[in-house]
This record gives structure tokens, sequence and C-alpha cells, in this order.
């Protein structure tokens, strides 16, 4: 059958639908015994064994191919370590699967991680000891909630149906019967799923209804407030779009650029930030011959905005410190007009391949990538740059709409570790900066620890830098971000992206 393409939804009213608490139990070897209803036990029992010997020996009914590779994907993301990127591409690029059921695979998996605890939450009102299950059928069945509980348009007898297949299709058909009960008992009484009460807990609420870390809302609930951390906690961009921009190399009037993409069975609009383009209907944009023939970037309209504020032009001497995978360093490139020298670090060889392809694609002759640490002090650097731009590794807390497996590793220990590096990188870097030269701070984080008080603690241990005001355009493209201490863009607030840009300048007189 082909799935419908679904949108996801995100309202308290979603959540509820259509029933009993069965236990999970576990693989019992050898007898492995099936998983016993608790109460009164599902209305509706699980798939009986095939009465004869003809239907024994058919081969049974699989599941949709879509769903197949969205659980492959998902169990690569959450048992194996895999980016969700990667894992989704891996399954992608291995199917034949029509445009609707690409986009179906796709969004099923992200939105099963975004709301992963969601997911986890429900399950617990209708299973006993969850983290006992096999982990296949514990993968099935969070695969199921989300298409019921945040994705429209798929019927309660498809999903239940399709997770049944799955799980035989898993080598597993002594689960069957407990599949479709948990399922169909959750579709009748979705009222057993009690959420914590926001009035009375607001945290504790935002932490299991969102999926995102306890720890984490109490910081940003401490730091920002509660409404302002509530906005950032629930956001969800309704539409899933990329993020592109013209190689100014190549097309620095941005009506030729318009030009090209009108070409294109695509549809765009013009982003916030200058040269963005918002472009969606697009399969496998990196397979674009434009794209591949260096016409244009994939670039998020934040990271576009800090490579913006460096304020490099021809001539200068620039060093990305943190470059792969390149997409500042590109712009800041072109925005030189090839003139003067793009020194683009990473701290891993692979990764330095990658801006050099990427250097080889847009045509800029003006960038020298290299694997190096940028911890370490490289003395022929010194005091040599008219910029550097340190986009620092961080939690990465303000992309997790595009990368949501990110925020269920991020934890407080992760985070101080990440501030030591984040430290190290700005008294290394700083010492780089000619007199009058700028360094340029950023992540894609929300922390404060990472961003705001970040700036204060580098202010306060080197005195020959000031913290420059955020410009005059900035503020008028994000009137309500936070901008004192760097600009902090916040994703729900000032647009799809949560990211922290600081702009120090260097005093006259050199220590």
């Amino acid at each position: 059958m082909k799935d419908s393409t679904p949108t996801p939804r995100h309202t308290d009213r979603s959540l509820f639908s259509n029933r009993e608490k069965p236990s999970g139990g576990i693989r019992n070897a050898p007898g492995r015994e099936r998983p016993s209803f608790k109460g009164n036990g599902p209305r509706r029992g699980g798939p009986r064994p095939a009465g004869n010997r003809a239907d024994r020996d058919r081969q049974p009914e699989k599941a949709t191919p879509a769903r197949y590779s969205a659980l492959i994907a998902l169990s690569d993301v959450l048992d194996k370590g895999a980016y969700v990127s990667e894992a989704v591409n891996r399954q992608l690029s291995q199917s034949t699967f029509p445009a609707n059921d690409r986009r179906f695979c796709t969004a099923l998996v992200y939105g099963t991680l975004e709301n992963l605890t969601a997911i986890d939450h429900i399950l617990d009102a209708f299973i006993e000891d969850t983290d006992k299950l096999d982990i296949k059928v514990r993968h099935i069945l969070r695969l199921s909630v989300c298409q019921k509980a945040f994705m429209d348009k798929i019927p309660d007898n498809a999903i239940a149906d399709e997770a049944v297949k799955l799980t035989r299709q898993m080598n597993l058909e002594y689960l069957t019967g407990f599949v479709n009960g948990v399922l169909r008992n959750y579709f009748r009484e979705p009222e057993k799923v009690i959420w914590p009460d926001e009035a009375g807990n607001q945290t504790a609420y935002l932490a299991v209804r969102y999926s995102m870390p306890e720890w984490v809302v109490a910081e940003l609930t401490g730091y920002y407030g509660p409404d302002l951390a509530k906005a950032v906690i629930t956001y969800r961009p309704a539409v899933h779009d990329i993020t592109i921009r013209p190689n100014l190399m190549r097309y620095p009037d941005d009506a030729r650029f318009e030009e090209l993409l009108n070409r294109k069975v695509w549809q765009s609009r013009k982003g916030t930030v200058p040269h963005a383009y918002h472009v969606s209907g697009v399969m496998q944009i990196a397979r674009d011959t434009d794209y591949m023939e260096g016409a244009f970037s994939i670039q998020g309209e934040a990271s576009m905005l800090c490579a913006q504020l460096a304020q490099v032009k021809p001539g200068m001497t620039v060093l990305d410190a943190c470059a792969a995978p390149g997409g500042k360093t590109a712009l800041m490139a072109e925005m030189m007009q090839g003139a003067g020298r793009v020194y683009a670090w990473d701290l891993h060889e692979h990764r330095a391949a990658l801006l050099n392809a990427m250097k080889s694609r847009l045509k800029l002759d003006n960038i020298r990538a290299a694997a190096h640490d940028a911890q370490i002090l490289k003395e022929d650097f010194v005091q040599r740059m008219d910029v550097c731009l340190v986009d620092a590794p961080c939690s990465g807390l303000g992309v997790i709409n595009d990368k949501p497996d990110i925020k269920y590793g991020v934890t407080p220990e992760a985070v101080a570790e990440m501030t030591e590096i984040q430290r190290n990188l700005l008294n290394t870097c700083c010492q780089y900066v000619k007199r009058n030269g700028a360094l340029i701070y950023s992540t894609c984080s929300i922390l404060p620890d990472e961003n705001e008080r970040m700036c204060e603690w580098f202010l306060k241990e080197h005195p020959d830098y000031t913290l420059e005001p955020v410009p005059a355009w900035v503020c008028d493209l994000f009137p309500r971000a936070r901008k004192e201490q760097g600009l902090q863009l916040l994703p729900g607030v000032d647009g799809d992206e949560g990211f922290f840009i600081a702009r120090f300048r260097r005093n006259g007189t050199v220590q």
C-alpha cells in the first residue's frame, strides 16, 4: 500500500485517540513466552496462526518499504549511535521509493525522534516494564504511536496492521498479538495517558510532553523566564524546507539567482537574512546539477548571518578555526570576491577533505583548508588575521528541530566539558587577531553558559577586547532578539533556528 504524505501535528488534542495495559514481558528462551495483558486484556486479539498447511507455507505479507526503512533508520540512530540525517539518507539511497514514500519515511523517523519522550510516556500507560521489551518491538511501537499522535491522515487500522507486519518481518511472530493489542488499546482508550500537570509543574510537563531533558527545561526557564522558555521548547516548524543561498562569485545580484530558481519545479521564497532562500518540493538537492556545478550552497540563515557579521572585505586574511562543513568559510570567501585568503581548519582529516571538496565545487581558490586542532596555538598565525571566526562545538540545542537526536545526549556534564573546549578555543584564537581586528564567536546553542555567560567570561579574561554592538540592520531583522551580550536568536521567537553570535574588536594596543 502507498502512504499518503502525512503532515506533522502538535496540538495536545492530537495526542489522544482511541485501550488496556498489557505487560511488556521479555523474550524467555527457549519457550519465548508471549507477554500477557493486564486487566481484562485486549478486546480483539492479535492475528491467529494459519489454520492449514497452504496458509502456513504462504509468504507473510510485508510492511510497506517506507515503514521498514524507517524502522532500520530509527534502530541505527538509537541502537548504533548514527546521526539521523545519515541514517535516513542511507535508507533512501538504497530505495526506489516514489516521492510521497520518501517524505513519509523521513517524516516518520524525524517525528519519532523529535517526540521520543512523549511517545515512551504514552507506551508506559499501556505496557508494564517497557524497558524489558524486545528492542525491535519497542521501536515498532514507537513508530506506530508517532503515526497516531503526531501525524495526520493515517487510519488506526493501517497503523496497527503495518506494525504487526513489521513485527512478523523481524521474525517475532510470537509478539504480533502483543503489538496489535497494545496499539488497539491505545487507540480505544487514549485517556489512560496522564500527562504531568502543567499548572502544578511546568518543568515536568514541558520535559515529557515536548521531549526535552528536564534539566534543560529548568535552565531555560530560570534564565529566560517561563513564558519565553515555553515558546522555545514547544516550537515546531510548520514546514521543514531547505535553506540555500547563491554563490556570490557567480550571482552577486539576487535577481539573477531568482531567475535560476524560477526555472526549477521547486517552490521558493526569500528568507530573512540577505541572500537566503527557502525551497521545498525538492528531493536529494545535493544531486541537483546546479548545486554540483557550484551555483548555490545549502546553509541555514543564522549561519549566513554569522559570516555576514564578520564583515570581511577583498584582500583580508581570515581564519575560520572550526570550519567544516564549510558554509561560513565559503560565504566569507565569496564576499571577498576571490581576493585575499581564508584559512579553514577542522580537527579531523576527513572533515578537512570535505572543505576541499566544497572549495572545488564552488571554485573558491582563496580558501586554504587544513586539519588542525584549533585549541593548539599555531605560532606563525599570531596577530596575522584581520578576522578570526570561532564557530565553536556546542550542545547544538538551537537546531534540534533539524537534528532531534541531539537533545537526548545532552547532559550537564557534557555541557561543562564543551564550555571548557570553548574557553580553550577563545584563549588560543584571540591571539591570531591583528590590532583593530575582529574575533567572531558563535554557537548553535540556546544555553547561556555557552553564549552570553561565555562572553562575560571572555571580556573579563581579555581586557584588550571589547564587545561590539549588534548592527542596526540586524536589529531591524530580529527586533525581539536578545542583544545585551551578543546576538541570541531563539527558535520559535526569532525564527526557526537557535543561534548565538558575538563580535569582539581587539583594541589598538595589543598586549
